[in-house]
């Protein structure tokens, strides 16, 4: 049973579907396993779809927090993830395979044969999320991981 065909009255996840639904080939299918390893890797992840316009007018899924970690988008013969912030990201198992003399992005091409590093996806995305991350959210975070910190101790020493 297909949801609402009126793009606009859908959510994003029912529009990200919608694309991997109407890219019935490989594409499709790679599409919906990153998919699947961005949602895994943070569970928090908000899906998106920006971007729409006449040559693309399902959009372009997004996933965010705290801010865009990657897009994706289907090419004739691959799926690219891109990364706004990827120039600034380490990525120690080598993902990243285009985009490489840009100053702000990179990306990787997910090709038809090729499979995922589901692990080094997820590290590439969590590293996207602490990058997104205001200052004031990490300091947030400090403290709250050191209140528990101190509220262990104090139970153990009780």
């Amino acid at each position: 049973m297909k949801a609402n065909s009126n793009p606009d009255a859908q959510s994003a996840a029912q529009q990200i579907d919608a694309i991997i639904e109407n890219t019935p080939d490989w594409r499709g299918q790679k599409l919906a396993h990153l998919r699947a390893v961005i949602k895994q890797a943070d569970p928090e992840v908000v899906e998106e779809v920006k971007w729409k316009k006449p040559s693309k007018p399902e959009g372009v899924p997004v996933w965010s927090h705290a801010g865009i970690l990657c897009v994706a988008d289907t090419l004739k013969k691959a799926v690219r993830l891109t990364f706004p912030k990827g120039a600034q990201m380490a990525d120690p198992q080598h993902l990243f395979n285009t985009r490489l003399d840009s100053n702000t992005v990179r990306a990787v091409d997910f090709f038809e044969t090729g499979t995922v590093d589901d692990a080094a996806l997820k590290a590439l995305i969590l590293e996207a999320i602490g990058l997104t991350r205001t200052r004031s959210q990490k300091q947030n975070e400090l403290v709250i991981r050191i209140s528990l910190l101190v509220s262990r101790s104090r139970r153990q020493d009780a």
